[in-house]
């Protein structure tokens, strides 16, 4: 069995690839990778932590054995944690690299890897590749993962063979209170709801916030392996039970992060979902003009137009990336970014790790709502006014098998002149196929790189010209997908 790792580490079922058997022989390929970029003479450090699912903690102490039995010098999280607190473990440690053991957003019966690199961020795709590689050797001559009980030690620095128990909150907290106004926070008399999705931030936005003296509940926060069911997404259709109690108790807004808090969604204090284009757009604004801050902006192919708009308003450079936050990190490690996120809810600001955070990014949140002294529905509705207004979808249909690459082909070469009754103005293939109309609405059909499905977005000035966009898209999609098969 092949073992491919996506855009941000390699995921599976529990149990069907997702074996520990499986798992000693992607940690043995970390191992000898961060190994081979070592300097001479120098320990291996690694950082390795885990999240809330089924098996997961066992799945990183087995991860440590065999780092350690390749004579890594080993920091293994006490608890679960976030993403982004292992990440920036990482950098912080001065490890080489970092593993964390998630599936992110993904249902509960997968589990995954996710590979850190020194900065603090997912390691680079010629990285995975070597990885990759590695695993394919290591199946090809049968040779087995190293594997010993190493030493285990309750001291604070590991050494070569050892593994270290370590809290990495603490100093991700001291770097968030860099970053985020908590004074601010504390001073507002916002009223908190807080759903972290049974995931690994669970706890802690709730307790620091309470620890300022904010008025917080949270929900869906013991220890839940399965999720209760639902699914760890911080996507509107996900969070009816914060916004539920965001209406019943009157709180001023909710904060939701996925399984391993890399991700952000909110709800305002109608109990009416936030989106992460939203929550980057008000981030952008509060960055520039409360905190004094420039950079260049970066939003992958799928995200809002209003960020080009604002930063076109503020005489600020957009790139626009691929989908995947290992885009967005190329570019925050080539040159100052003041922020870069995706739609998905992946998002990270100047002076953080090139890393998506949800718990960041929710503090921010508040922060923005604290010194503007406005509801959240306001400030949006300011946005929508000013630079606006936009609506924006997205639907994800399964299809029969495809090649990517002749379906981007055939949706640029039979590109129409116009959809749902408006002018094509330019196409752009960066990632699949966007097409940019005249009355700056666009459609993005993109073809999934690991599964038959295709992606379809689309962002227009109300509701319904989106869902005529949308369904402009399926069925031009479905009709290339019948040529090819026809053609084939």
């Amino acid at each position: 069995m092949a073992i491919h790792f996506g855009t941000d580490g390699w995921r599976a079922v529990i149990s069907e690839e997702f074996t520990f058997e499986n798992v000693r022989l992607v940690a043995q390929a970390i191992a000898e990778q961060l190994l081979a970029e070592t300097p001479a003479g120098e320990v291996t450090r690694a950082v390795v932590g885990f999240d809330t699912r089924f098996l997961s903690d066992r799945y990183a102490i087995t991860v440590s054995n065999v780092l350690a039995a390749n004579g890594l010098a080993v920091y293994l999280s006490k608890a679960d944690c976030p993403t982004p607190a292992l990440s920036f473990a990482v950098k912080q440690l001065a490890a080489q690299g970092g593993v964390m053991i998630t599936a992110s957003h993904n249902p509960p019966r997968y589990n995954g890897i996710k590979v850190k690199a020194a900065f603090g961020g997912s390691a680079l795709p010629a990285t995975m590749k070597q990885i990759e590689a590695r695993i394919s050797d290591l199946q090809a001559s049968g040779r087995a993962a190293l594997y010993a009980e190493p030493v285990w030690q309750e001291n604070t620095t590991a050494q070569a063979g050892e593994v270290v128990r370590f809290d990495p909150l603490p100093a991700y907290l001291a770097h968030l209170r860099t970053l985020i106004d908590f004074s601010a926070i504390a001073r507002s008399s916002l009223r908190v709801a807080i759903d972290p999705m049974y995931g690994a931030g669970r706890g802690y936005i709730a307790r620091w916030l309470r620890e300022l003296g904010v008025m917080v509940a949270e929900i869906h926060g013991d220890m839940n392996p399965g999720f209760g069911r639902l699914h760890p997404e911080p996507i509107g259709r996900n969070l009816q039970p914060l916004a539920d109690m965001i209406r019943r108790d009157g709180y001023d807004l909710g904060l939701a992060t996925d399984g391993d808090a890399d991700r952000i969604g909110a709800m305002d204090s109608r109990g009416e979902f936030v989106s992460p284009h939203q929550i980057f757009a008000l981030a952008l604004r509060h960055l520039i003009e409360t905190k004094g801050q420039r950079g260049l902006v970066v939003k992958t192919i799928s995200t809002t137009q209003l960020i080009n708009r604002l930063a076109a308003a503020y005489n600020l450079r957009v790139e626009e990336t691929p989908v995947g936050f290992n885009h967005i990190c190329d570019l925050m490690l080539a040159e100052p970014v003041l922020i870069g996120g995706e739609e998905s809810g992946g998002i990270s600001i100047l002076g953080h790790v090139p890393e998506g955070d949800g718990i960041l990014m929710g503090l921010l949140l508040l922060e923005i709502v604290a010194r503007a002294g406005k509801p959240l529905h306001e400030l949006i509705d300011e946005l929508q006014h000013q630079y606006g207004p936009f609506a924006y979808d997205r639907i994800d249909q399964r299809v029969q098998p495809f090649k990517k690459a002749d379906l981007v082909h055939a949706l640029k070469a039979e590109a129409p002149q116009e959809i749902a009754g408006v002018a094509l103005q330019s196409i752009n293939d960066r990632d699949g196929v966007k097409y940019l109309l005249a009355d700056q609405s666009w459609l993005l059909i993109r073809p999934s790189g690991t599964e038959p499905v295709l992606r379809i977005y689309a962002e227009a000035a109300n509701a319904e010209q989106v869902q005529a966009l949308l369904q402009a898209g399926v069925q031009f999609a479905n009709q290339q997908l019948t040529n090819l098969v026809a053609v084939g």
